[in-house]
């Protein structure tokens, strides 16, 4: 999934995204700054191929994540690994906070645990590099001059938290090949062009990124898919499930539910509504709004 980069501000929100300087580049697709009045305040975030990281600057906002019935707190931000399902994000009025979009491999280096551990399970940052060090960093954030050099102090701490991963350069090649097709190459292929097996391959792809190789070709393949409408104009939705390659319209529309938890006539219902009520908004694309 390509990541907005650049500058906005629209309908009182500033939103500022660079990529990093490598080998930061390799795992993240950008780093971002967010301030201002969130669109509604509650947007849902369907399944992704990516990883998500927040240092939060301003009130704590919710997440229900997974199968969760209620949401958690996070005052201090998160750490999000690639999701199988949709989560639910609760903005307080006025938000604001420092963090990475990573590719699906790319939180790994930055944690002392396996990936496959927070599938579905949002934690803090806390959790994961200790409550001192993120104090420290939320405080010289906070303090920073403006938001390039608090992407600039993010990106030192990255920086200065990449380790060296066992089966990253594997993992990262084939899930490039699995994003360069759209998700639609033949795992069993790419295991065999690897020299493994596919049951190894699985097991690095859970520890690394939290998912298989085929589920992470099915969000591939969803994500290029639904990016692809234009909601503004008529859809075919048949010939929409074709191209894409689902094996019928029945099929697209399960795993339309499955990943939004809306048809598709509805999710398109939600993004116009968003497109009419906050022309121009810099979150505008894939979160939804869920008020």
């Amino acid at each position: 999934m390509a990541w907005a980069v650049g500058v906005g501000d629209a309908l009182g929100v500033e939103y500022v995204a660079r990529v990093p300087r490598g080998p930061l580049d390799g795992l993240i697709g950008d780093l971002y700054y967010l301030e201002g009045v969130a669109p509604y305040g509650r947007l849902t975030l369907p399944p992704m191929p990516g990883a998500l990281l927040i240092v939060n600057l301003g009130a704590p906002f919710r997440i229900r994540g997974g199968t969760d019935v209620e949401m958690g707190e996070y005052a201090d931000g998160c750490v999000v690994s690639m999701p199988t399902r949709a989560f639910e994000f609760g903005y307080p009025r006025w938000t604001r906070s420092v963090g990475a979009h990573l590719k699906p491999w790319g939180l790994a280096p930055f944690l002392p645990m396996p990936v496959g551990e927070l599938c579905d399970r949002p934690v803090t940052i806390e959790q994961v590099w200790g409550r001192p060090a993120v104090a420290e960093l939320r405080d010289r954030l906070a303090t920073a001059g403006g938001p390039h050099e608090m992407l600039t102090l993010l990106e030192d701490e990255l920086m200065r938290r990449l380790s060296e991963t066992a089966g990253l350069g594997l993992v990262r090649h084939t899930s490039s090949v699995l994003a360069a097709t759209g998700g639609a190459a033949a795992v069993g292929d790419l295991s065999v062009a690897a020299g493994v097996s596919s049951t190894h391959l699985a097991q690095r792809f859970k520890e690394l990124i939290g998912v298989t190789p085929k589920r992470l070709a099915r969000t591939y393949r969803f994500t290029a898919t639904v990016l692809s409408i234009d909601p503004a104009g008529p859809i075919d939705w048949g010939d929409l499930a074709a191209r894409a390659g689902y094996f019928d319209q029945a099929h697209f529309g399960h795993e339309f539910r499955a990943f939004t938890g809306l048809t598709p006539t509805r999710y398109v219902e939600v993004r116009r509504r968003f497109l009419r009520e906050h022309p121009g908004h810099s979150l505008d694309g894939w979160p939804l709004p869920a008020d």
